[in-house]
């Protein structure tokens, strides 16, 4: 069922993608809304999910992490039991913090964010520890050139 989203829902959620402590009354003045209609319409989509946290968005320069690694990996595994572990064993490590199954010559992409080299060092070894993985690479971003937390709004 496709999720039926009007222009004012897709500005509540432009504007809140943008900045999540615009104040209900601002939100509803630049959408056109009272702002109890627009408190409704928000209140509605975080109880669908759609709007599924509000989170402040770090700077990691500020915070020392200043390499971000793109890690492939294999496994022959693909079992319930196995992907359970793994799941398991990679939400026990903070550095990674996105991971991707994936279709195609890697099964995995982990996303790890750490300060230099030595910290990432540390992270793969953790990763080899997961038993039944084939291969595990690593690639090094040389250079952010995108980096948004917005989703597109144009397929409602």
């Amino acid at each position: 069922m496709k999720l039926q989203l009007d222009k004012y829902d897709r500005g509540i959620l432009e504007l809140l993608q943008k900045d999540c402590t615009w104040a209900i009354g601002d939100i509803a003045d630049r959408i056109g809304l009272s702002n109890t209609a627009c408190w409704r319409r928000i209140h509605k989509m975080e109880e669908e999910g759609i709007i599924r946290a509000k989170v402040a968005l770090l700077d990691r320069k500020k915070l020392n992490i200043n390499v971000i690694v793109m890690v492939f990996i294999k496994t022959a595994q693909h079992n319930a039991e196995w992907i359970e572990k793994f799941h398991n064993h990679i939400h026990a490590i903070d550095e990674v913090i996105e991971v991707y199954r994936m279709a195609g010559e890697t099964d995995y992409l982990l996303k790890v964010a750490v300060p230099d080299v030595l910290e990432y060092d540390k992270v793969y070894k953790k990763i080899i520890q997961i038993s039944g993985l084939t291969d595990v690479s690593s690639s090094f971003a040389m250079e952010q050139i995108k980096y948004t937390t917005e989703l597109p709004l144009n397929f409602l």
